[in-house]
């Protein structure tokens, strides 16, 4: 099987309409050429033959419309995509009206030298056309040629060098449509390797502008002249403060709050050190707004050397500091995990060594008051250890689809009986629920562990009096807001930093792990908890603890009542991070 013609088949549409018009501006000249040789022989006396003249007049006018006024000449019309090239009406008139004119003037005076004109329709077939038409155009002209040269040794007249050259001429003819076929070819295969390359860098593009564009570092791209090529969405969020910013270019010098970063990149190009981790630079927006910054900095090339472009990475130091944190806290938590089950066995043994030795306190007294002692201390140190295997990594959780308001309203009445606080009016809780069909997706004891923990710490920091510990239910979107609000005094913001993190109390006997602990199990299934100081509103002068909990994504079966565990049953005493 014959391989396919890979001429034209590779050459856009585009490419070929491109060298089309540019051979018909070929031919207009061609045909004022023809033209003007007519023109000019009459003026000198010889007179060309009424039929050449009128043919070349035909081909001169037809060859100026046809580039002038290509729709007319077929210049708009589409090729087909299953066959390359021009299409029927462009090869006829280009291809066609060449080869039949021609051979009319060579046909009409065949002593002239019209020959020599066959070989713009053979390079016009051996660029526009696949290898075998564009062959078939080049022996068309060569029969033509040699028949005319036939004809004349015929007629008796001097044709044996006229045949011979109407041969050379001939294979010339097939020399150049090959010659041109093969640049053509040439031509396909660059063109396709370029669309190849550009497609293959298109893509390249559009991938690493994703991967910039989600990217929680900054980068931005700068020049010596402190100019902003682009910037990923990063990079404008930490450099502007409460607007919005494009996405460049755009000066540094233009904002006072950027003029550290462009001092800082004048003098990396002016050749001062960078050090490859960084430097922590301040930007300082006015009215009290800064936010400090961890820049690092990459060149294009080396300082000095030209129009070289400088690559900022941009973070912000609460988030490397936070996330330093987090890389701690992980770690910390397996430990503690670790720790906590070593000491469950001896804990077990103190307290049973501590129950046989009570046993003994009525011969002996004065042993009451140690083992009281003893017994607090190991029931507070299990509950340390419940803690920390409850925010243990590894535990998959096992969320219900739970009716959130009738559960909080059963666990602040179990609370508040526990705590014995007084009923009606004077009692400190108020309950402010929404939707009583509002459901979560949730574990129910995590949810009553999380607003007990919260009670506790609203209450011990809450003023005396009649409704300063407020629970509140309300529905967001996708999520259900839980909040307890305490009038309290507001946190400091050296504790407020903290308060999130375990083993942070400042309460003597408090262990740290409460907030701790609501957070891990919030975010466990999906939701969250944050502190606000609440400074207007209804709420205005309150410490509010905001846990958003997630909705269910599909309906499921709805656990509208839990049982109660009773009056007696008993809440951990698990501390919270106190002032």
């Amino acid at each position: 099987m014959p391989a396919p013609d890979p001429t034209l088949g590779a050459i856009s549409a585009g490419t070929v309409q491109r060298l089309y018009r540019a051979f018909m501006g070929a031919r207009a000249a061609l045909g004022l050429a023809v033209l003007a040789t007519q023109s000019l022989a009459g003026l000198m006396g010889a007179r060309p033959a009424g039929w050449v003249a009128l043919l070349s007049l035909i081909y001169g006018v037809q060859a100026v419309l046809a580039w002038l006024l290509p729709r007319w000449f077929g210049g708009g019309d589409a090729p087909p995509k299953d066959r390359p090239g021009l299409t029927t009406r462009q090869i006829v008139f280009s291809i066609g009206v060449d080869v039949i004119l021609f051979s009319l003037l060579q046909l009409h005076e065949p002593s002239g030298t019209y020959g020599a004109l066959f070989f713009m329709p053979a390079l016009m077939g051996g660029a526009l056309q696949p290898r075998l038409r564009a062959l078939g155009i080049a022996a068309l002209a060569s029969l033509v040629l040699l028949g005319v040269g036939g004809w004349v040794v015929l007629m008796g007249h001097e044709g044996g060098l006229r045949l011979s050259q109407a041969g050379l001429l001939g294979c010339g003819l097939f020399v150049v449509t090959l010659l041109a076929n093969e640049i053509a070819g040439r031509l396909a295969r660059e063109e396709r390797a370029a669309r190849g390359s550009l497609e293959y860098a298109r893509q390249q593009a559009d991938l690493n502008r994703l991967v910039i564009e989600e990217m929680e570092e900054g980068v931005a791209v700068v020049d010596r002249r402190g100019l902003v090529r682009t910037a990923n969405p990063a990079a404008r969020g930490l450099l502007a403060e409460g607007a919005s910013l494009r996405a460049g270019p755009f000066r540094l010098d233009a904002t006072p709050a950027w003029l550290p970063l462009l001092r800082a990149i004048e003098r990396a190009f002016g050749g001062e050190h960078w050090p490859e981790a960084g430097r922590d630079l301040l930007l300082d927006f006015g009215r009290g707004s800064q936010r400090s910054l961890r820049v690092r900095m990459r060149f294009t090339l080396r300082p000095l050397d030209g129009d070289d472009l400088c690559v900022l990475f941009l973070e912000d130091n609460r988030l490397l500091e936070a996330r330093n944190r987090q890389e701690k806290l992980a770690a910390m938590g397996r430990v503690s995990a670790g720790i906590a089950h070593e000491i469950r066995n001896p804990l077990t043994a103190i307290a049973q060594a501590n129950a046989l030795l009570a046993e003994d306190c009525a011969q002996d007294p004065r042993l009451e008051p140690l083992t009281r002692m003893v017994a607090s201390n190991v029931e507070r140190l299990k509950r340390l250890v419940d803690d920390v295997m409850e925010v243990a990594p590894g535990i998959a959780p096992v969320a219900l689809t739970l009716t959130v308001a009738p559960l909080l309203r059963e666990y602040a009445a179990d609370w508040a009986t526990t705590q014995r606080l007084p009923e009606g009016e004077a009692s400190p809780l108020r309950l402010e629920l929404g939707s009583e069909t509002s459901t979560v997706s949730f574990d129910p004891e995590h949810l009553r562990r999380i607003l007990i923990n919260l009670l506790d710490n609203g209450l011990r920091h809450a003023h005396p009096g009649p409704a300063t510990l407020r629970v509140q239910q309300t529905e967001e979107g996708d999520w259900v807001r839980l909040s307890v609000f305490s009038r309290a005094d507001p946190i400091p913001a050296e504790v407020e930093r903290h308060l999130f993190e375990p083993f942070f109390s400042t309460r003597s006997r408090g262990s740290g792990l409460g907030l701790y602990i609501c957070r891990e199990l919030c975010e466990r299934y999906g939701g969250s908890i944050a502190y606000h100081r609440v400074e207007t509103g209804p709420a205005a002068g309150a410490n509010e603890f905001r846990v958003l909990l997630p909705r269910p994504a599909s309906p499921a079966a709805v656990l509208a009542s839990i049982p109660s565990p009773g009056p007696d049953s008993h809440f951990p005493d698990t501390e919270l991070h106190e002032r």
